[in-house]
């Protein structure tokens, strides 16, 4: 029935979607228009024009038609900026038209309207039955440019020149003017039954029954606003897709398949900028990848400046021990609102790592993989200051988690003791002052019950050892008294016979032998202030 239902409902509001360029109706000006807001100091540049072969000249002109058939650009008079056409091959064979905007775009200021945390919105997407993702019809063609900045636009054609009316791909700030409109747009559904980064979006329903409800929102939103849709680029009523780069499902988050096959088919590298391409693709998955940046230390050294190239055994078996975990990777929770949390840290000779976790009903599943190099400076830090610097650097990271959570860090090594005492460096100070912002919690480290878990403890480096003296101090003391009242004279020796020297009045009536112990307390709060 339900299946049903959605195909009438779209069937009944197929004037949401654009099957041609012609169908785009364009965003009210009024509502939203892209200012490139310039420098008008800066001297304008008319690039130099640039030949292209037959092939692309082809192609330049039959889209530089479409283009003025659908009112997307418009003949340009006397512009001032003039830019070159690039046409790049697209996968399916067809050409691609961008405009080689790279001088204008550095007269323009940046945006800084924030885009959204990707990794928030794909745990918000993730633990629902039922979701449609949704991508708009060219969608940076729907939004008008401001009349006084369209000439500015203006590039080579053989037909002359031409300037866009509507926002052009590959615009400096078009991708902030686009989010500020669909976060205007839909600012009653974001966060709710909605999630939109760009023109990405995605209608989420924790129950089916409520799916198309949420869609009919949405959909009149669309309408109200004359956006349209791409129907090539909607998927209806799923239990699970692709967004973000991410496979989100009511189970959770999961590597997307193809990141995970480009790795898992991919031959030994040959030269340096493919270990460049490995580490690179490897990085998209470091959220699902327990100590991803040990695993890679062999990756980097076959790359350092001054040595040549060369694919070592060690190489080979790292490689070799990625796509075993990429066989099977973990499938990562989202928390639920305001329940605690739990981090685990590890730390090697030349990186840090953590993993966050939530528990429900003794049942441990990861959220986040944290990895981090060490550099400089920071490979010199004693074993404790790395421990506690994994810590500051999961903060970091997670910050959202951390703001919004209760978090339970879970080490077999006195953390919290190190990070408040009096005597600390300076930086352990500055990390102590910076994680005081968070609800942070220490617990002995337990069993590890899940498997993906179990690995990242396994692979701790190991054990770090706090440091003793062997050498001990001498505590000297003595005690005297008289009929009103009392004192102590402590001497501490140091192994190197440093003294340290101090005396105790007592405001009390006490013997001889009170005298003495009271001094020996005191010497010995002494010794432990000096630790």
């Amino acid at each position: 029935p339900l299946r049903s239902e959605l195909i009438s409902f779209l069937k009944h509001n197929s004037d949401v979607f654009a099957w041609k360029h012609e169908d785009i109706k364009g965003i009210d000006p009024g509502v939203a228009s892209h200012k490139l807001n310039h420098d008008r100091t800066i001297r304008p540049v008319v690039q130099k024009r640039r030949k292209l072969g037959s092939d692309r000249h082809k192609a330049l002109e039959e889209e530089v038609k479409k283009l003025i058939d659908n009112k997307f650009i418009k003949e340009a008079k006397y512009p001032t900026w003039v830019s070159n056409p690039v046409l790049v091959k697209k996968s399916n064979g067809l050409w691609r038209l961008c405009i080689d905007f790279s001088n204008l775009n550095k007269a323009c200021p940046k945006d800084s309207y924030p885009l959204p945390h990707i990794d928030y919105m794909v745990d918000a997407t993730s633990g629902h039955e039922l979701m449609s993702f949704m991508d708009a019809y060219s969608g940076y063609n729907q939004i008008p440019m401001d009349p006084e900045d369209s000439e500015h636009t203006s590039f080579y054609s053989a037909r002359g020149l031409y300037c866009y009316t509507m926002m052009s791909f590959g615009l400096k700030n078009a991708g902030a003017t686009y989010q500020r409109l669909v976060n205007k747009m839909f600012a009653t559904l974001i966060g709710h039954t909605m999630e939109v980064y760009v023109d990405d979006m995605v209608v989420k329903s924790v129950h089916a029954s409520d799916h198309i409800t949420h869609l009919q929102d949405m959909f009149a939103i669309l309408r109200s606003y004359s956006m349209v849709l791409n129907p090539k680029k909607c998927t209806f009523g799923v239990e699970s897709g692709k967004f973000l780069g991410y496979m989100v499902s009511q189970r959770g988050i999961e590597a997307n398949p193809a990141k995970i096959k480009a790795i898992q088919d991919l031959t030994p590298p040959t030269s340096v900028k493919g270990v460049q391409a490995l580490t690179g693709r490897l990085a998209a998955l470091n959220r699902f990848i327990s100590k991803s940046t040990d695993r890679c230390t062999p990756f980097f050294e076959a790359i350092k400046k001054g040595k040549r190239f060369e694919w070592t055994e060690e190489c080979k078996k790292a490689l070799v021990s990625i796509k075993e975990t990429l066989a099977s990777p973990p499938t990562l929770q989202k928390p639920r609102p305001e329940e605690m949390l739990f981090l685990y840290l590890g730390v090697s000779d030349s990186a840090i790592s953590a993993v966050l976790i939530r528990e429900e009903e003794l049942l441990q599943s990861p959220i986040y993989y944290v990895s981090k190099a060490l550099h400089d400076a920071e490979l010199r830090y004693p074993p404790m200051e790395k421990l506690a610097f994994a810590l500051v650097i999961a903060a970091q990271k997670l910050r959202p988690y951390f703001q919004k959570h209760s978090i339970t860090v879970r080490t077999s090594y006195p953390l919290r003791q190190i990070l408040h005492r009096p005597d600390t460096s300076g930086r352990m100070v500055k990390w102590a002052i910076e994680l005081g912002q968070f609800d942070i919690h220490y617990q002995p480290r337990t069993a590890i019950k899940a498997q993906a878990l179990s690995d990242f403890i396994a692979e701790f480096t190991p054990a770090i050892t706090v440091h003793h003296d062997d050498q001990p101090w001498v505590l000297y003391i003595y005690g005297s008294s008289t009929a009103n009242r009392a004192g102590a004279g402590i001497v501490l020796a140091d192994p190197e016979n440093r003294l340290f020297c101090h005396s105790v009045k007592f405001l009390f009536p006490a013997t001889n032998n009170e005298a003495e112990y009271e001094d020996l307390l005191s010497g010995l709060n002494l010794a432990e202030s000096m630790n």
